[in-house]
């Protein structure tokens, strides 16, 4: 079988290709693609030459395709679409959509998100799946790596190279203690933060944050005596305990009285912060995860 050089072909030739298949005339096939009967025959001539055979030959009653041609007609066909493929701009249809998508998040998104998301997908996006997976201390390389699709993040949070993110959101904190607390009745200092065990929620470090960065500048450290990844483990320890937590206000008053609960305005720098989505710059032009 004779090969093809792929580098030295003309691909400006398959509409030629295409026309003279259809045509069966050099005149009409010039007609169709723009050119002149003269560069017609020219890209016959070149035709003939990279694919070793005439494929048109003069009959009776005109021009006709060899059996070599005629094999070509369905192939030419299909390539040429392909290749406008390419470079026609896709237009996504959710409803037809065929995909999982894997998000990092914890239980904060989960509880929060999930239900609204999965509803609404199942309106207008009945084919698209959704995984939510646990952080892990290597959930940048899995973003890059197209293991996840999406994580949620706070604004905050350091993006590794490359990463893109788009706030979602504004979340309130709260300070979040048992009604039945020593301190569940009075105004709360900063310095109250010393005085009484915290929990902390960690999704991938030690339970850290800018919450303790702002004690710091005040002076006070707090004592964590639980680190979770979970915000329902917070909310369930502080209920039976005299610990107490400093978590969203939007997740914190979905259990407040399920859970006997107090939400307090913590004497706090930053009494809000950001929800952020993360992805890779690679996925930026996916047109599933722009809608």
């Amino acid at each position: 079988m004779r090969e093809v050089n792929l580098a030295a072909v003309d691909l400006n030739l398959l509409p030629a290709l295409d026309a003279l298949l259809q045509r069966r005339n050099v005149s009409r096939a010039a007609a169709d693609v723009g050119l002149s009967q003269p560069a017609m025959s020219r890209a016959l001539a070149r035709l003939r030459d990279v694919l070793g055979d005439p494929l048109l030959v003069r009959g009776a009653g005109g021009f006709a395709l060899t059996p070599r041609a005629l094999r070509l007609v369905p192939k030419v066909v299909v390539a040429l679409e392909e290749i406008r493929g390419v470079y026609r701009d896709p237009q996504f249809d959710p409803r037809h959509a065929k995909a999982v998508l894997r998000v990092a998040c914890s239980d904060f998104q989960t509880v929060l998100i999930a239900p609204a998301l999965m509803a609404r997908l199942a309106q207008e996006a009945p084919g698209v799946d959704v995984r939510m997976e646990a952080y892990s201390r290597d959930v940048a390389r899995r973003i890059d790596s197209g293991a996840l699709d999406l994580a949620f993040a706070t604004s905050t949070t350091p993006l590794p190279p490359g990463a893109q993110s788009q706030v979602i959101g504004n979340h309130e904190l709260a300070l979040v203690m048992r009604r039945r607390h020593p301190a569940a009745r009075r105004a709360w200092t900063i310095g109250d933060y010393a005085k009484f065990d915290h929990v902390a929620i960690a999704l991938t470090g030690d339970g850290q944050s800018e919450l303790d960065a702002g004690l710091a500048r005040a002076g006070v450290r707090r004592r964590i005596a639980l680190v979770t990844p979970h915000f329902m483990a917070a909310v369930a320890t502080v209920a039976k305990t005299d610990l107490v937590t400093t978590i969203a206000r939007s997740f914190a008053s979905r259990f407040a009285a399920d859970f006997d609960l107090v939400l307090k305005r913590p004497p706090l720098e930053a009494k809000t912060f950001e929800m952020t989505l993360v992805w890779s710059h690679v996925r930026s032009s996916d047109p599933l995860l722009a809608w």
